[in-house]
């Protein structure tokens, strides 16, 4: 990886940092236009963080991009979605592999259109060699599922006789979530003004930092994220240890 061209004095940036990009739909209504536009407008947004991610250094960057509730929304919009999907892959590509980046997916990606669904195996299969960072696109996503997905797993192991009801514990829980190969994020970055989790990486965010930013996705800027990766590095992890004890494991 390369050497990053953003630091913050001696403080670290967050190795993985997940972000909820809230607030197309509005920005459109705002201009009077149709919402499928805030999308566009948001799709660029996505281009430049990615870019900026990359840049700083970040290993993961997971982007809520369509949620499992995501697919009650007027069929038009879902369908312009699912076609801007396609065409930030197709453009994208060459970019992920001259940045060296790997795209993964989680969610239920069987639910995804087809053409939707090759396009992003075919794009995991190129990109899985890449070793800078990964880019990880939450689609038809739900941490509700994803958390029963993984209890039903286990269980069946259990029925079949191949681990024991006491042999569970967190680390197998882990090994089978979608993320099993993905450090937990460290930052959660929700823009639009909206302080929710919107049943995203419920689990895996049990200490994860939050900062909520109301500037809409569509308007958010690379300032705007530098600022909240600024503001993580001086914020305390205890991880429920108090700061003295921090201070004295740091020295």
């Amino acid at each position: 990886m390369n050497s990053p061209k953003y630091t913050i004095g001696n403080a670290p940036l967050p190795r993985h940092v997940a972000i909820i990009m809230d607030g197309n739909g509005r920005w459109a209504k705002e201009r009077d236009l149709p919402r499928i536009e805030g999308h566009k407008k948001g799709s660029d947004v996505v281009r430049e963080i990615v870019e900026c991610s990359r840049e700083v250094g970040i290993e993961v960057l997971t982007l809520y991009a369509f949620s499992e509730e995501n697919w009650n929304r007027p069929k038009d919009e879902v369908g312009g979605l699912m076609k801007l999907l396609a065409e930030y892959l197709i453009s994208e590509l060459p970019r992920m592999m001259k940045e060296k980046i790997r795209l993964n997916a989680i969610g239920n990606i069987e639910e995804l259109p087809g053409f939707v669904k090759d396009l992003i195996v075919r794009t995991m299969t190129v990109t899985g060699k890449n070793d800078a960072m990964i880019l990880n696109l939450a689609l038809s996503y739900s941490a509700r599922t994803e958390i029963i997905d993984a209890l039903t797993s286990i269980g069946r192991l259990v029925k079949e006789g191949e681990i024991k009801p006491e042999d569970i514990d967190e680390s197998l829980f882990r090994r089978h979530l979608y993320t099993k190969d993905l450090p937990d994020p460290d930052l959660l970055i929700r823009t639009s003004g909206e302080n929710r989790l919107s049943n995203f990486l419920l689990f895996q965010m049990a200490y994860t930092e939050i900062i909520f930013i109301s500037t809409l996705w569509p308007d958010f800027t690379r300032k705007e994220y530098l600022e909240a990766l600024e503001e993580y590095a001086h914020r305390e992890r205890r991880f429920g240890l108090t700061s003295e004890q921090i201070r004295s494991e740091s020295k």
